[in-house]
């Protein structure tokens, strides 16, 4: 218990180590990179600097297996200098026995970034989207997905319009069950117009069955009108606006995914995007386990055999082959090319299988 108790410390350690080695370096960058970008806008090192640490978390929640990779190496690299791995395999505890003890804090380190730190990245990352859309003058996302259905807001040389629809199609240019309710610049309620179905066409919303209340009039039930036919509404919206507002899944909190993906699919929308993020970040603390047992195959030898800096490189490009890999596989996932299980799970099981195979050989022959 005691030796299992030190390398769990000292890995634990070597993961905060390399962690804040490349929050710092990230951070650098990114203010370098919001100066840049925002320098019309008159931003200072401070919010440079605000905005970079809104934004670098999500950087490093999607580079978190590259890091345990390297934390497990450096670790490896340093028992074996210091000749503890001998000590450890004298005592009679094998290789794959030694193991145990970093995989299990591999797992539980996994687990706590998937219900901690996920939904911290989140958060950062909507803050971050708010304060650039803000600095960029671009404006807020113009699509929102509750329980209530779909919700757009466009914009008109007469004010906005709020647009809630029950549910739409998987793009979200044809809308079903749908209220416009527009405002005028002062911002008070001017007309609401309730409309069976509604097709975006170029600069417009083309409406069917379409009710209009003026509300200004003083009874406005009794100055309403109705069109049978297809009613032209003008619009600033595109498909493309539309399909950019969605956002990532990344900016959606671990816990807050079963829900959103039933109010998206219940709005009409396709979620498969949605749901294969939610199975990566299932996988996610055995893909940390998977990153362990690489490095471990490679180095997790004495150095007195040579060779180090040779296996050093063989581990790390193991850990870029199986970071490219479940990138390759998430996109063909999102696609439709591969069903969603076999695009989250297959990447880490696979390095699993790989990893325990190479030790196998190097610790039995």
């Amino acid at each position: 218990m005691t030796l299992s108790l030190y390398i769990a410390r000292r890995f634990a350690g070597m993961v905060g180590r390399v962690f804040l080695i490349f929050f710092g370096i990230l951070m650098l960058i990114d203010m370098i990179e919001q100066l840049r970008r925002f320098s019309d806008a008159g931003v200072g090192l401070g919010q440079a600097a605000l905005l970079s640490l809104l934004n670098v978390p999500e950087t490093l929640y999607r580079i978190l297996p590259l890091i345990m990779i390297m934390a497990a190496i450096a670790m490896f690299l340093g028992l074996a200098r210091s000749s503890e791995l001998v000590v450890v395999r004298a005592a009679g505890r094998s290789g794959l026995r030694f193991l145990v003890t970093p995989l299990v804090v591999s797992i539980l380190l996994g687990a706590l970034v998937v219900a901690l730190f996920n939904p911290l990245v989140a958060a950062t990352s909507k803050a971050y989207d708010q304060r650039r859309a803000a600095l960029s003058r671009g404006g807020d996302s113009v699509l929102s997905v509750s329980d209530s259905g779909l919700w757009l807001r466009q914009g008109g040389e007469d004010g906005q319009t709020v647009i809630q629809a029950a549910r739409a199609n998987p793009d979200g240019t044809q809308l079903f069950g749908v209220t416009f309710l527009s405002f005028d610049a002062a911002g008070l309620p001017a007309r609401r117009i309730e409309s069976e179905s509604a097709r975006l066409t170029e600069g417009a919303w083309e409406l069917s069955g379409a009710k209009t209340w003026d509300l200004t009039q003083p009874n406005p039930e009794l100055a309403a009108s109705r069109d049978e036919g297809p009613v032209a509404l003008p619009s600033d919206l595109t498909a493309e606006r539309i399909r950019d507002s969605f956002g990532t899944p990344s900016a959606i909190a671990f816990w807050d995914l079963p829900g959103y993906i039933a109010d998206l699919e219940g709005a009409g929308f396709s979620a498969r995007s949605y749901r294969l993020w939610f199975q990566m970040e299932l996988a996610q603390p055995l893909l940390m386990a998977a990153m362990v047992l690489v490095a471990a195959g490679f180095t997790m030898r004495h150095v007195r055999f040579g060779g180090t800096g040779r296996m050093v490189l063989m581990a790390m490009l193991a850990g870029f082959g199986i970071f490219f890999l479940r990138n390759f596989a998430q996109a063909l996932g999102d696609s439709g090319q591969i069903p969603i299980t076999l695009a989250a799970w297959s990447p880490p099981v696979a390095a699993v299988m790989f990893s325990l195979g190479l030790l196998l050989h190097l610790e039995d022959g």
